[in-house]
């Protein structure tokens, strides 16, 4: 995320020194997941979306597979369209955590940080 440069050694990305690239060229190619997921009090289709914004229902599910996420989402009685209650409160800590993956995930960054989840 180039949040800090290094003090020594060096990063690369495809070959390349992150030093010589642009902070936002860097930051384009980065999906995260924090432990401690932040999700929104909307639906499940929604949250994931917030990741791509033009995402189709399509892309939403194929994220969602990816992250292990769509079978306990359609087993909801709203599936995509349940709303999740502020910070996720209605989603056990695992759910949370698929949904950031889904949500990183349908980015399409080449590399995705996962800070300690639960897979």
């Amino acid at each position: 995320l180039r949040l800090y440069d290094p003090q020594s050694g060096r990063i690369l990305i495809d070959g390349q020194d992150i030093l010589d690239l642009k902070v936002n060229s860097v930051r384009r190619q980065i999906g995260v997941v924090l432990q401690e997921s932040l999700l929104f009090g909307v639906s499940i289709r929604d949250n994931i979306s917030y990741g791509g914004l033009d995402a189709d229902q399509e892309a939403i599910e194929s994220a969602a597979r990816l992250a292990n996420a769509h079978a306990f989402i359609t087993e909801l009685e709203n599936g995509y369209d349940t709303v999740i209650g502020e910070r996720g409160a209605t989603l056990s800590g695992g759910q949370l955590q698929r949904i950031s993956i889904a949500r990183a995930a349908i980015r399409g960054a080449p590399i995705m940080i996962l800070d300690e989840p639960t897979l």
